[in-house]
């Protein structure tokens, strides 16, 4: 039975996004099980919370943008990609910005952030 994997340790990366130039900072952290990945818009008040999530996904020109209650990441595709490529289903992702940092253009260096804090497997199954 394969089953659910989630961050060993809580890591950081702070970045430039592509489309706003806005400065952006994110720290990832281990997530419960059956949390699943979830934005966390940390630079607006209240915070937002955002699962990435299909029923989530706003404007796709040029990045993909996932919304709640208003708020939104975008940018998300090489982070995703670098977590499902990983086989990560839960953390958090508390971001102080409208976007992911664009780091190099690919996801080659969020899979080496996320190796960096590395991956602990949970005692739920894998849906």
């Amino acid at each position: 039975m394969f089953r659910q994997r989630t961050l060993k340790t809580a890591v950081s990366a702070t970045g430039v996004g592509i489309h706003t130039g806005a400065k952006v900072s994110m720290h990832l952290r281990p997530a419960a099980p059956d949390t699943g990945i979830v934005f966390r818009r940390v630079d607006l008040h209240p915070p937002v919370d955002i699962p990435a999530q299909a029923q989530r996904v706003g404007d796709t020109r040029l990045s993909s943008c996932v919304e709640n209650q208003g708020a939104r990441v975008a940018t998300v595709e090489h982070l995703m990609s670098a977590l499902a490529g990983l086989g990560l289903d839960n953390a958090y992702i508390d971001i102080t910005g409208p976007e992911v940092p664009i780091m190099d253009g690919s996801a080659a260096p969020f899979v080496f952030l996320l190796q960096s804090a590395g991956v602990v497997e949970q005692k739920a199954p894998k849906r």
